[in-house]
């Protein structure tokens, strides 16, 4: 038997001998986060974009887009929403949304609920504008098209915990050690001329 066929046989066997998982055994659940408006890595629909604050020639209608994420860890007591631009600020990056003390009861967000006023079970945090709750994603007409992480946090703190007004440095210190994992999401935005 040639050495090529004796290493064979020796993987079959070993493949036969091995335990199989069970048709019955469920798989496991991913942490996962989508919206209704926009498709994973599509482009940021305008009404979700930047308003006037932008500029006048902005169109946008600086409206929070809905989310909606499923199968979070099991000993999730809230959520956290994060949303960045790395590419903002010229590379430097820019915060757009900051929002934490979300139940776990929670599934999602509503469109416009990130704006003022927020709902009474959702903490607001700071942008990088300093001011609360979210902001549209401005970018300046002449870059290519900028690319918008959403991350949702699960957290194994209650709802409460945080302080309001926290920025995103000041909540990622503050949820060091209880992130449960993230489900994340990409948007690309371009500004037009």
């Amino acid at each position: 038997m040639t050495t090529f066929k004796m290493f064979a046989a020796a993987a079959l066997a070993a493949s036969l001998a091995a335990p199989q998982a069970s048709a019955a055994e469920p798989a496991a659940k991913l942490f996962r986060l989508s919206s209704p408006a926009f498709a994973d890595n599509a482009t940021l629909p305008l009404k979700y974009a930047g308003g006037t604050l932008c500029g006048q020639d902005s169109r946008g209608g600086n409206i929070a887009p809905p989310l909606a994420w499923s199968d979070p860890p099991a000993a999730t007591k809230s959520f956290a929403v994060v949303m960045i631009d790395p590419d903002g600020r010229r590379g430097l990056g820019s915060v757009h949304w900051v929002a934490y003390n979300i139940p776990a009861s929670r599934t999602g967000l509503q469109e416009g609920e990130g704006g003022a006023p927020p709902p009474a079970d959702v903490t607001p945090g700071k942008n990088s504008r300093g001011t609360p709750g979210y902001t549209g994603p401005c970018g300046p007409p002449a870059d290519a098209p900028h690319h918008y992480i959403i991350d949702v946090l699960a957290l194994d703190l209650a709802p409460g915990a945080l302080p309001a007004g926290l920025d995103r440095d000041q909540l990622l210190r503050a949820i060091a050690g209880h992130s449960l994992g993230p489900a994340s999401l990409v948007v690309r935005y371009r500004r037009e001329p």
